[in-house]
Formats: C-alpha cells, structure tokens, sequence
C-alpha cells in the first residue's frame, strides 16, 4: 500500500509516492507560480500527481490517500487555504473538494511546517523523542510541533505560525501588516532581499552566507543583528514549547553551523529555565524533503 505526498511551498511544488515503510518510490516537482490563479495550480498538481502514479505503477486500489502539506492560514475542517502570505492569490481555496473530485481516495490537509515535523518525528532528526519543535527557515517561516507524540494542529489547524510573530518592528512593515515579524526578518526571502539592497545588488541568501563568512564589512553587521533576532525568536519558542530537541530546516539551514553556532550560543545565555540552556538545535535530517514526506506521512500516520 502507498500514500502520495503533496507539498506545495511558496517557490515550488513537490510530491512524491511513498510505502508503508517510508520508502520514497518516485517523486517529482514543479514551480509554484504565485501568478497563476489556484484553480490553474492545482489542474497542473492533479495532472503532474496521475503522472506520477502511472509511472510508478501505483492504482487507486493500493493507494491508501493523499496527504497534502500547504502554506497556513488554513481551516482544516474545511479543507481549506484561507490567507497564505506568501500566495497572494490564493484566497479560500477548497483544495481538498477540489482534488477529490479526482481522486476517490482519502484526502488529509495540513499546515506544511506540521507536515514536515511529522517526517522529522519519524523518520528524521526528532526519530525517539517525544516533544520536538521544528522550524522552517525558507520563503517564509512556519513551525510543526510535537508535545507527547501527537502533532499539535490548533483550532483551525494553524498552530505554529511563528513567523508572524513580532520579534524586532524597527525592521518595518511584514506582509501580514504587522511590524517586524520574525519571517520579515529571518527568512531567506528576507535575507536576500535587504542584503540585496543593502550593497546595491541581486544576492541570494546562500551569497549573503558566503559573504559573512569572508567577513564582508556591509554584510556582517547586518547578518549578526539578524541571527541575534533568530536566537530571540528561538529562546522565547524554547520558553513557550518547553521541547526536547529543536529541529531546524528549509533551505536557510543548508548554511550549517554559520547558522547554528550564533542561535545556539544565544540560547544558551537567555533561556528562562536553564536546564533548557542546552537544548539541541539540529539541522533537518530529511532536508528538503522532510515537507513531502510528511505530507505523504499525514496518510500512513493515519
């Protein structure tokens, strides 16, 4: 029996057909345009999904469902994407009504961040504990929590949202309309866009991280200030979760220990209760797979 996993981000959408012992047997992707309307999306998701399954050879007969991992807010109950940030167009999206009537499998919706922390719980770096934070460091910036071996959904199927909580306003105006939120400052979209700015010219986030390294004068000052607003972000979630191991991921955690260092050191000095000073903070071990392994997960969980 197999589960289909689908992960839709903000950049790109992945999915993958996995087994009942977590083995990947085919995956593939495409790019999530925020300028296509959802229903063009999701035509081009359905249709890359039947795809998938011909050629893996995998019938509805053994397919146990579809688990689907998107950008929050979401209203679980009615399979709906309500407000992502970072997919303007997308506005009440009744994606789980909408792929069943292609599909006469279950299908299960789940916050991203949620989805990939249940991959990591599994399968990944959380595998043996039962509370763990993980945190997703990418487009934008989302949360999946664990407390006693049960994924923690929330009301509406939200909880873990932290990248809209506020962490520094001096540093403007986020797209949620608050200011200062912990994405607008700390996600990869984020950490391009103001070091672009900043020297006047198109960087990605892994040529800021290269820039810090060689100790680039304009560059480091202000990468510190935004790695001592994620030890911020982090000792105030370790203060509120209380979890056994912290688990960061997305594509902002390929810098490695230029990342971690800094956020664990900050952790160490100001959590509350400091028995949690040292409170492992580790790398995803699924990488950028955890998100479509958990959604896949979403269904064998089940």
């Amino acid at each position: 029996m197999y589960a289909l996993g689908i992960d839709i981000g903000g950049t790109k959408t992945a999915m993958a057909i996995m087994n009942a012992s977590g083995t990947i047997i085919a995956h593939d992707q495409l790019k999530t345009s925020t300028q296509a309307a959802p229903e063009v999306m999701l035509d081009r998701i359905i249709i890359c999904a039947k795809k998938l399954l011909e050629k893996s050879d995998v019938t509805e007969k053994t397919l146990l469902g579809i688990g689907i991992g998107a950008p929050g807010p979401l209203d679980l109950f009615r399979g709906m994407i309500t407000y992502p940030p970072n997919l303007p167009l997308w506005r009440e999206v009744r994606i789980v009504d909408y792929i069943s009537q292609h599909f006469s499998v279950p299908i299960h919706l789940e916050n991203d961040a949620s989805a990939a922390a249940l991959a990591e719980h599994h399968f990944g770096a959380g595998h043996g504990h039962k509370n763990i934070l993980f945190v997703t460091i990418s487009t934008g910036i989302g949360a999946g929590i664990i407390a006693n071996n049960t994924l923690i959904s929330g009301g509406r199927g939200n909880a873990g949202d932290v990248g809209h909580m506020v962490v520094d306003p001096s540093f403007g105006l986020c797209v949620c309309g608050q200011l200062g939120c912990f994405e607008h400052i700390c996600s990869g979209t984020a950490i391009s866009r103001e070091a672009s700015r900043l020297k006047k010219m198109p960087l990605s986030t892994k040529d800021v991280f290269q820039l810090y390294q060689e100790k680039e004068p304009v560059i480091t000052p202000y990468l510190d200030k935004v790695l001592e607003r994620m030890g911020m972000a982090f000792v105030s979630l370790i203060n509120t979760l209380d979890p056994e191991i912290v688990i960061i991921g997305g594509g902002v955690s390929q810098a490695g220990d230029i990342l971690f260092e800094p956020i664990r050191h900050y952790v160490t000095r100001f959590t509350l209760n400091k028995d949690a000073a040292h409170t492992p903070i580790v790398p995803a071990k699924l990488s950028q797979t955890a998100g479509v392994i958990g959604a896949a997960a979403l269904i064998l969980n089940r």
